[in-house]
């Protein structure tokens, strides 16, 4: 017998402005799944089948930490999945494991070799429980006791820059580094380097994700009175042949074609919970 369990949760109020929500997804068939850079890192705990991924020749760890990532994938495993995920804001991440996330950059890390040994004691605690609720209560458990330690006032002072970048990015996706190093207060240099070490990719990279994540949530709607050049002026693409041209880099299709192989969804523009 078939069977699937997908399932969203909701961080408590303290960590909202960390992480943006929970996932677990229970599967006894083999998966085969296309995905796209989501613009926001997660750390994955695989409690059966680890999934593997083609495009980087690897299988992710039982206890995965994955960067910004700027390709699509096929994602395959012939066992019975069962994976919790945690997904962070796009530039929270290096509050929970001190490092530049940037070092994640189109990277499946295990977290075991991080050398953390919080980190490393939490994953023990996810693979000995067998309640996925009871595993979401540890995880929070861990990253509230991780903020307590971690945030000090110039840490959240440059998540507060970033977050008010992102914000403009996610509302303009074409606005230009010079007004988004405004917005941030900070020299060029220094805000590229800092966006850089918070959200893992650089500025007009990131920029360029979100701008196809937009074109994913609008495609969610699409209807056949709407057009390709539309769609294109609404996300900030230069013109149609540009959107296009993105579109089939970050998915691998057309967008049109793409709606023949999948049903469009934004990770980015929809909150789940």
């Amino acid at each position: 017998m078939i069977q699937e369990d997908f399932r969203f949760y909701k961080p408590c109020k303290e960590l909202q402005p960390y992480v943006r929500y929970y996932w677990v997804f229970k599967s006894n068939q083999p998966l085969n799944t296309l995905t796209f850079p989501i613009g926001c890192p997660q750390i994955i705990f695989h409690k059966q089948t680890p999934l593997y991924i083609p495009e980087l020749g690897i299988s992710q760890s039982e206890f995965t930490i994955s960067g910004q990532v700027n390709y699509h994938s096929h994602l395959y495993a012939n066992g019975n999945v069962e994976m919790i995920v945690v997904v962070f804001q796009p530039y929270t991440l290096k509050a929970f494991l001190n490092l530049p996330i940037s070092l994640l950059h189109n990277q499946e890390v295990s977290g075991y070799d991080l050398e953390n040994k919080h980190l490393k004691r939490l994953a023990t605690q996810i693979f000995d429980c067998e309640n996925a609720s009871l595993c979401i209560s540890a995880i929070e458990q861990w990253l509230l006791s991780q903020i307590a330690g971690a945030l000090t006032l110039k840490t959240e002072y440059n998540i507060k820059r970033i977050t008010a970048v992102i914000r403009q990015l996610l509302i303009m996706p074409e606005t230009s580094v010079k007004e988004l190093t405004s917005i941030a207060c900070l020299s060029k240099k220094q805000f590229e380097r800092l966006f850089n070490e918070l959200v893992g990719a650089n500025p007009k990279e990131y920029a360029r994700i979100v701008r196809f994540q937009k074109s994913l949530k609008l495609l969610q709607h699409y209807s056949e009175d709407a057009n390709q050049a539309q769609l294109a002026y609404q996300c900030g693409y230069a013109d149609q042949s540009h959107f296009i041209r993105e579109f089939r880099r970050f998915s691998g299709y057309t967008p049109l074609s793409l709606l023949n192989v999948c049903k469009p969804y934004s990770d980015l523009f929809n909150d789940p919970t």
